[in-house]
C-alpha cells in the first residue's frame, strides 16, 4: 500500500466550440492525467485541468510541481497516511490542482486495494445525481437552442447560464429567453466569474427578480469586500461563493462576512480530503451547497460524481456534470453517460473509471507519446 511512484502526463482534447465566460475562454482541454502507484501494483488517477485565468496553475506548472516538489515528498508513504500526504503538501502555496489530483489519486488507489468505492468510503448516501449544464456567452438564441437539445437528448432541466458581461442587459436577455422558452419547467442560476462590479450586479439582479434564480454566483469580484455584503444585503437569491471561497478558512470568513450565503465545492481543487473538510464546514455552518465543475473532462466529472453522491447536502442540487460533452473526446474506457438527467453510481472499485490505453497514447502531448 506503499506510494512508490507518482506520474503527471499532459495530454491535449479539442473542445468542439470555445466555452466563455466572464474570466476567459477555453478551447481545448490542455489537462494532467495524474497517477498514482503502489507497491501492491495498484494504481489511481486523477485529472488536473490548470486554470490559469483563476489558479494561476498552468499545464507546465502542475507537471513541474508534482515531479520536483509533491513526487518526492509523499513517495514511501501509504495510502492511509492521506493526513500526512494533506499536511506536507500543504507546506508549498497554492497548486490548487496539483494537490487535488494526487489526493483524489490516493483515494482512488484506496478503494481499489480495499474493493470499495471512494462514494463507499466517504459516505454511500446515494447513487446518482442530478446534473446541470453550463450555458456559455451567446446570442439568446443560440443558448435556447443549447438549453432545449441537453433537455431533448439528455433529460437535463437545469441550466447554469454563465453572465457577467457588460452591458448586464446582454445576460439578462439570455435569462429571461430561457425562462419564456422553457417556463418553470426547468431550474435556472447565473454565474458572474466576477465579472460584474457590485453595483451592476444588483442592476443584473433586479432586472431578473422575476424570474425565480435557483442561486446567483461570483457576480462580482472576490477582493470587493464592501461591495459583495452590500449585494447580499440586497439580494434574495442564495448568493454562491466559488472561486473565492476554495479553503475551509476561505468559507468560513466569506460566511460569517456575509459576503455569501451558499459555497461551491469542486473536487477538481480541493481533492476528497479538503473536499470533505469543506462540506463538514457548511454543514455546520447550515448553509446550500452545490457541487461545481472545474470544466473537467470525464475524469474530473467522476470525481464530482463520487464525491457528491457520497453526502445528503452535496446531492440536494443538481451538480455540474456535463461539460464533457463539449469536449471531442475523453480518456476513459467506458464512457459516462447522462440519462434522464442523471448520472448514476459508477460500477467499479475506486472512483470507478479505467483509461484507456490507446486513447492516452493518441492525446498525451509528452516525450511518451506513442
Amino acid at each position: 500500500m506503499k506510494i512508490t511512484r507518482i506520474e503527471a502526463i499532459p495530454f491535449a482534447i479539442p473542445y468542439r466550440k470555445p466555452l466563455k465566460f466572464a474570466s476567459g475562454e477555453v478551447r481545448t482541454a490542455s489537462h494532467v492525467l495524474v497517477r498514482v502507484h503502489t507497491d501492491d501494483g495498484i494504481v489511481g488517477v486523477a485529472e488536473a485541468p490548470p486554470r490559469p485565468f483563476t489558479y494561476g496553475e498552468t499545464q507546465r506548472g502542475i507537471i513541474a510541481v508534482i515531479e520536483d516538489v509533491f513526487a518526492p515528498q509523499l513517495v514511501g508513504l501509504t495510502l492511509l497516511e492521506r493526513e500526512e500526504a494533506h499536511e506536507r503538501l500543504a507546506r508549498t502555496i497554492g497548486n490548487p490542482t496539483a494537490k487535488a489530483a494526487i489526493d483524489m489519486a490516493m483515494w482512488d488507489a484506496l478503494g481499489h486495494t480495499l474493493n470499495l468505492s471512494v462514494t463507499d468510503l466517504l459516505g454511500g448516501f446515494t447513487d446518482r445525481l442530478k446534473v446541470s449544464h453550463m450555458l456559455g456567452f451567446d446570442e439568446p438564441s443560440v443558448m435556447v437552442a443549447e438549453a432545449q437539445r441537453m433537455r431533448d437528448t439528455y433529460g437535463i432541466s437545469t441550466f447554469k447560464v454563465k453572465v457577467g458581461r457588460k452591458p448586464v442587459t446582454l445576460d439578462t436577455a439570455v435569462v429571461r429567453a430561457l425562462r419564456a422558452h422553457f417556463g418553470n419547467t426547468v431550474e435556472l442560476y447565473v454565474d458572474g466569474n466576477r465579472g460584474w462590479t457590485a453595483a451592476e450586479s444588483a442592476r443584473a439582479m433586479r432586472e431578473m427578480a422575476d424570474l425565480d434564480l435557483l442561486f446567483a454566483e461570483e457576480l462580482c469580484p472576490a477582493d470587493d469586500v464592501v461591495g459583495r455584503r452590500w449585494l447580499v444585503e440586497k439580494t434574495d437569491v442564495p448568493f454562491i461563493a466559488d472561486e473565492s471561497a476554495p479553503t475551509p478558512a476561505d468559507v468560513t470568513r466569506e460566511i460569517l462576512g456575509g459576503s455569501a450565503t451558499a459555497i461551491n465545492i469542486k473536487t477538481a481543487r480541493t481533492g476528497f480530503t479538503t473536499s470533505r473538510r469543506v462540506h463538514h464546514l457548511a454543514e455546520g455552518l447550515g448553509i446550500e451547497v452545490v457541487m461545481g465543475n472545474q470544466i473537467d473532462g470525464q475524469i474530473g466529472s467522476a470525481c464530482t460524481l463520487a464525491f457528491g453522491s457520497a453526502f445528503a447536502s452535496t446531492s440536494r442540487y443538481a451538480a455540474e456534470l456535463s461539460n464533457f460533452l463539449d469536449m471531442s473526446d475523453d480518456l476513459l474506457a467506458e464512457p459516462l453517460q447522462i440519462r434522464d438527467g442523471h448520472l448514476h453510481r459508477l460500477p467499479g472499485n475506486g472512483i470507478g473509471i479505467a483509461i484507456d490505453p490507446d486513447k492516452l497514447a493518441h492525446y498525451r502531448i509528452d516525450e511518451g507519446r506513442s
